[in-house]
């Protein structure tokens, strides 16, 4: 397993932790964590969902009254080179 399915699956391990159905995805330049959160969810374990997901490349929510809360972090399977480093107009 990557380095990144490593970290994702540690990441949806500490997620199921607090009460979130979890699932891992590979693609095939990084690894997805999705989080389903539940209604009653306690505002100490939306923080530490928080924080968990903050090590993660990138992360978001999706919020819909029809399909819920879905919590979503990404890791990235490669370091960006020096060029891709902060995106465009940020290269050194």
């Amino acid at each position: 397993m990557p380095a990144s399915g490593s970290t994702a699956a540690a990441l949806a391990v500490r997620l199921s932790g607090l009460g979130l159905s979890t699932r891992v995805e590979e693609h095939a330049r990084h690894t997805t964590v999705v989080a389903e959160v539940p209604d009653a969810l306690s505002a100490e374990s939306w923080r530490e969902a928080l924080v968990v997901v903050a090590e993660a490349d990138r992360f978001g929510l999706l919020a819909s009254s029809q399909y819920g809360r879905t919590l979503w972090a990404v890791l990235r399977k490669s370091v960006p080179t020096t060029g891709d480093v902060g995106g465009p107009g940020q290269q050194r």
